[in-house]
């Protein structure tokens, strides 16, 4: 699936879908930075895109990146809210929560 999308990244369709779709793509590969590096480009094609917001957290949590997640997960609850978004506001609370108490 991987290859589907980098090969249709390749031929020019940068899309904020297909970021995401790769980042997701990586992070349950268990590549936490090609994750990042393509939630990244979701949230800056797309700034509003809550779920990008969310996987851009959740990969840096995954490389060990607790400071860049925590304000990846702040600006996603703030996207979230402002877009109505309640469930992915919600589950990223709970993200920033147990990093806070991790970080401890």
């Amino acid at each position: 699936m991987l290859d589907r999308l980098e090969a249709l990244l390749a031929a020019g369709q940068d899309t904020p879908a297909l970021r995401f779709a790769l980042a997701s793509g990586y992070l349950r590969a268990g590549d936490a930075e090609r994750a990042i590096e393509h939630a990244g480009f979701a949230v800056a094609q797309e700034p509003n895109y809550s779920a990008a917001w969310r996987l851009l957290g959740q990969a840096e949590v995954l490389a060990g990146r607790h400071a860049d997640a925590a304000l990846s997960f702040e600006r996603g609850i703030a996207v979230a809210r402002a877009a109505g978004d309640r469930q992915v506001e919600k589950e990223m609370q709970v993200f920033l929560r147990r990093l806070e108490k991790q970080d401890r």
